[in-house]
């Protein structure tokens, strides 16, 4: 069974009730880093997630929708694009997704939010995590500890990754 989400706009990654930053360098030019983010597979390297498979051909833009499943396989979120940008003049480039259905119940809107640009060494990741419960969704109070347990371990395992890339 799954469960649509609520849809939202950009203001979302910086108003919902739950969120997470990333915000770190990375050791790799930023067009390194857009090919990571963008390549069917991607995450690969995040223990939190057992696969991202686009469901798009490319080119992607905005339009583009893309299936997750996180580990260890139970849960499974569709996703599209509102957001992408590329700017490879300013080496700039972003997205933003919005959950459109889940299955598990509790999740009213979900998203993420992901910019690469230049630094003075590599460049900078700024990769936000927003979301809403409702309904039957475990209290903010017990989901958001579980929520920055699972989202450290995906910036710990990103920043592993891209020393090696």
């Amino acid at each position: 069974m799954t469960y649509d989400l609520a849809p939202f706009d950009e203001q979302f990654y910086d108003t919902a009730p739950m969120r997470y930053q990333i915000d770190v360098a990375l050791p790799v030019a930023s067009e390194t880093a857009w090919a990571e983010f963008t390549r069917q597979n991607t995450l690969d390297w995040c223990r939190a997630l057992t696969s991202v498979t686009f469901t798009s051909p490319e080119p992607h833009g905005v339009g583009t929708t893309r299936s997750v499943v996180l580990a260890p396989g139970v849960v499974k979120m569709d996703e599209e694009f509102f957001i992408w940008d590329e700017d490879p003049a300013t080496s700039t480039y972003r997205h933003g997704f919005r959950g459109i259905r889940a299955n598990i119940p509790g999740l009213r809107r979900f998203g993420e939010y992901t910019e690469v640009s230049p630094a003075d060494h590599g460049c900078r990741l700024i990769w936000k995590f927003a979301m809403e419960l409702g309904g039957a969704g475990l209290p903010s109070f017990l989901s958001s500890p579980i929520a920055n347990g699972a989202f450290g371990t995906v910036e710990t395992d990103t920043i592993r990754h891209f020393s090696k890339v």
